[in-house]
């Protein structure tokens, strides 16, 4: 059997964070959607989405397919009955499709997946991602769901005699990992620590946290739980129930909340967001899709598309949306909505293609990187798309 996840319209209520890619490769917890979903079910995934994005991915094969919508999150009764699926079978809610299998000649399409949930039984609400803010929100269960289902059986590295570590059961960490004078509390939730990351001295964590592969927390730094920092991201200052997609910087001081950043995104030194406003009232946050502001709850910061970056003491507002690709600076509280491709910060300047192209060149050199032509050619279509918009 092929494990296939498939993007539904929906996808576009989660922009910008999938301009870039496809609801399958948002992280949330410990790992992706399609790791986590690898993992449950013990089979590789292949993803389906959008023409502009298929190219990042490789080709869902013909056969045995069970197709699952990227956006649900699972649960052990969920998994059960995805497992339990014959061929031709299919399942839904009240919202949408939920999972189908079916055996295929050709390699299946995003287009005609309705097709096979002509006949899908119908069971109760399941729970999906349907906005940004829900990253985070929900970040807090996903841990706590991925902790057992990645570290069952296994044992963890102990760490060294320098750490001070609270309920010591619901802490783990991966082969290379190095801490040294840190205090790891997870009385509050799991703490995960990622094959060769590092976490400097004078460090204070509250779980739930997961910390990705090769990721670094710089000394002082304070992490409130829930937070995910993905692979070889680096988390430095105050951060707190956010999460930080992958090979992005917040390594300076400056606070972080309620917030999800992207790939290759920099936060400069003393970049903060503010995640509650003074009246603790609703936060409204610019929804891609709605064209209009939506509400994100009493608490909400920065949703922060890939390749972005902000300058030194930027101040960003709460409730804050900015785009894929924007090089982000200005005086006071910046705009609350700030597009994809901005130069600056009140939208009357565009980020040249060539030049953006080649300073996220220089951002991945980096980190041994480089930015492939695919990868290009998804910027580009992402570029002529908001040149219409403005």
């Amino acid at each position: 059997m092929n494990l296939i996840l498939f993007d539904t319209k929906a996808k576009e209520k989660l922009f910008p964070l999938t301009l870039t890619r496809a609801v399958a490769d948002l992280r949330m917890g410990i790992v992706t959607i399609k790791e986590r979903w690898e993992k449950l079910l013990s089979v590789e995934a292949f993803i389906l989405t959008e023409p502009y994005l298929q190219p990042l991915y490789n080709v869902a094969p013909a056969g045995d397919n069970t197709f699952v919508d990227a956006s649900v999150i699972p649960n052990a009764e969920l998994v059960k009955l995805i497992s339990g699926l014959q061929t031709n079978e299919a399942i839904k809610d009240e919202t949408d499709l939920i999972a189908a299998r079916a055996f295929s000649g050709d390699s299946p399409s995003i287009e005609n997946i309705a097709t096979l949930f002509d006949n899908a039984a119908s069971v109760p609400q399941v729970q999906r991602i349907s906005f940004p803010f829900d990253l985070f929100q929900l970040n807090q269960q996903m841990i706590e769901f991925d902790f057992p289902l990645f570290t069952k059986g296994r044992i963890s590295n102990d760490a060294n005699d320098t750490v001070h570590t609270i309920k010591v059961s619901k802490i783990f960490i991966e082969e290379g990992a190095t801490i040294d004078h840190a205090v790891l509390n997870a009385s509050t939730g799991p703490i995960y620590i990622g094959k060769n990351a590092t976490i400097m001295e004078g460090c204070f964590i509250r779980g739930p946290f997961a910390l990705g592969e090769g990721a670094v927390l710089k000394m002082g730094t304070k992490v409130y739980g829930a937070t995910t920092i993905g692979p070889y991201s680096m988390g430095g200052g105050e951060i707190k129930n956010s999460i930080i997609t992958g090979y992005s910087n917040k390594a300076h001081d400056g606070y972080l909340g309620d917030s999800v950043i992207g790939e290759w995104c920099n936060l400069g030194a003393g970049t903060s967001n503010s995640n509650l406003k003074n009246t603790g009232g609703t936060v409204q946050l610019w929804n891609y899709a709605a064209q209009a502001y939506l509400p994100a709850g009493n608490k909400c910061g920065v949703i922060m598309g890939d390749y972005s970056r902000t300058a030194i003491n930027s101040s960003i507002n709460t409730g804050s949306a900015i785009g894929v690709c924007s090089n982000v600076f200005g005086a006071g509280l910046l705009p609350k909505f700030i597009p994809d491709f901005t130069w600056g910060s009140n939208g009357d300047c565009r980020y040249e293609f060539e030049k953006a192209i080649a300073d996220i060149s220089n951002w991945k050199k980096m980190k041994n990187k480089i930015i492939g032509q695919q990868e290009t050619q998804v910027l580009k279509h992402i570029f002529e798309l908001s040149a219409t918009k403005t």
